[in-house]
C-alpha cells in the first residue's frame, strides 16, 4: 500500500468532513504542544497512514496548537509495552491492539469468544461500538489514565499463515508452534487447533520466522504484506477469519488535560468524522494485501461457510476453559453475546 496513494485517498473521501470542525488560530507567540505518539508498524501499514492523516488534520484544525511527531516501526515501544509508557507519560498518543492489552485488561479479550469467529466484520464492530466495548473504554482509562478519543480502528481479520506446512483445515496447526501477539485468547485459541502457542512482539517477528523460531503464526494480511514476510518465508495461509483486530486510540490523560475544551472537542469530532473512512481504508487495504502476497508465491485456502460453522460450534463446546484462562468478565461475556446475536 503506497501511502501517498492513501494519503490522497484520504483528502479526497475525509476532507470535506474538516469543514465541519472550528478551526482556530495559532495565537502569535504562543509555543505549540507537540504530541508524540507511538506505533509498532510500519509507515506504510494502514494504522500509520490513518494516524497520520488524522494528526495532520488535527494539526490543521487547531491551528498549529497541536503539532505531532510520529515514531514507527516500534521505533519507541512496541504495542505490548506501550501502555506502560502512556502511563509514565513517555509517550502521548497511541493506538495498540486491543489483543496487547489483555495483561491489563483482561475483557479485551472479548473478541477471541467463539460467537465471533468467521463471523462478518460487522458482528465486532457493533460489539466494539456498543455497550462491550463501552465497558472496556471504561476499564482502560481508568487503569491507564488515558482518554480513548472514539470508536476503534479496524485493522482488520486474523487469520494463520505458516512457512513450510500448508495449511488445508485448523487441524494442520497440530504440532505447530504458532506466534500469538499476545493475549490469552489467542493462546487458547491456538491450543485448540493442537499447536503451541509462543508471543513474540510485531517488530521481532520477520527475524525469529526466517530464524525458525516458530512455524506460522496469527495476524492479518496487511500486516503480513506490509512487512514483506514472503521474504521471511511465509508461503500458506489458512483464512478462517479468527477474530477482528482493532487498535485502540488513546492519548494519555495528562497530555489530554493540557488541551482547552475546544482543542478537546476539535480533536474528538475530527476523529469521528473520519473514522469510517478509515474502516474503508482498512478493509480495501487487506484485499490489496492478499493480492500482493498472492503474487509472492502465498497460497490462500478459504474454508467455507459451513466448515466455519462448524468450528465455531466445536469451540463454543470449550468456551468455559477460554473464559477461565483469559479471565474475562461475567459482563463482558453477556454483553458480547448479546452483541452478536442484536444491537447491544
Amino acid at each position: 500500500m503506497r501511502q501517498g496513494l492513501s494519503r490522497r485517498a484520504f483528502n479526497r473521501s475525509a476532507g470535506a468532513a474538516i469543514g465541519t470542525v472550528a478551526i482556530l488560530r495559532h495565537p502569535r507567540g504562543q509555543v505549540a504542544l507537540k504530541l508524540r505518539c507511538s506505533l509498532d508498524t510500519a509507515p506504510s501499514h494502514v494504522r500509520n497512514v490513518s494516524i497520520v492523516d488524522y494528526l495532520r488534520k488535527v494539526e490543521d484544525a487547531t491551528g498549529g496548537q497541536v503539532t505531532s511527531e510520529v515514531f514507527h516501526s516500534g521505533q519507541l515501544y512496541a504495542d505490548l509495552n506501550v501502555a506502560k509508557a502512556l502511563l509514565q507519560g513517555q509517550v502521548d498518543m497511541a493506538a495498540p491492539g486491543a489483543w496487547t492489552q489483555t495483561g491489563i485488561v483482561p475483557d479485551c479479550d472479548f473478541c477471541q469468544l467463539p460467537v465471533f469467529y468467521g463471523q462478518a466484520i460487522k458482528v465486532t464492530e457493533r460489539a466494539a461500538d456498543g455497550k462491550p466495548g463501552a465497558l472496556i473504554v471504561k476499564q482502560m482509562e481508568s487503569k491507564l489514565r488515558v482518554h480513548v478519543i472514539g470508536q476503534w480502528l479496524d485493522l482488520g481479520f486474523q487469520n494463520l499463515y505458516t512457512t513450510k506446512k500448508p495449511l488445508n483445515s485448523i487441524e494442520d496447526v497440530r504440532g505447530l508452534k504458532i506466534r500469538s501477539p499476545g493475549g490469552a485468547g489467542i493462546s487458547w485459541r491456538i491450543a485448540f487447533c493442537g499447536g503451541i502457542p509462543n508471543t513474540t512482539a510485531w517488530p521481532n517477528v520477520p527475524l525469529a520466522l526466517s530464524q525458525g523460531t516458530f512455524d506460522g503464526f496469527v495476524s492479518t494480511n496487511e500486516s503480513c504484506a506490509t512487512a514483506k514476510l514472503w521474504e521471511a518465508g511465509v508461503r500458506y495461509s489458512y483464512q478462517d477469519h479468527q477474530y477482528v483486530g482493532q487498535y485502540m486510540p488513546m492519548i494519555s490523560q495528562a497530555f489530554w488535560s493540557k488541551l482547552t475544551p475546544d482543542i478537546q472537542k476539535i480533536m474528538t469530532d475530527l476523529w469521528v468524522s473520519n473514522i469510517s473512512t478509515y474502516r474503508t481504508h482498512s478493509y480495501a487495504s487487506q484485499t490489496r494485501a492478499r493480492k500482493l502476497m498472492e503474487d509472492n508465491g502465498v497460497t490462500f485456502v478459504d474454508p467455507s461457510p459451513e466448515v466455519l460453522t462448524e468450528t465455531r460450534k466445536r469451540m463454543q463446546a470449550d468456551v468455559a476453559t477460554l473464559i477461565r484462562d483469559a479471565r474475562l468478565s461475567p459482563d463482558i461475556v453477556r454483553l458480547s453475546e448479546e452483541s452478536a446475536n442484536g444491537p447491544a
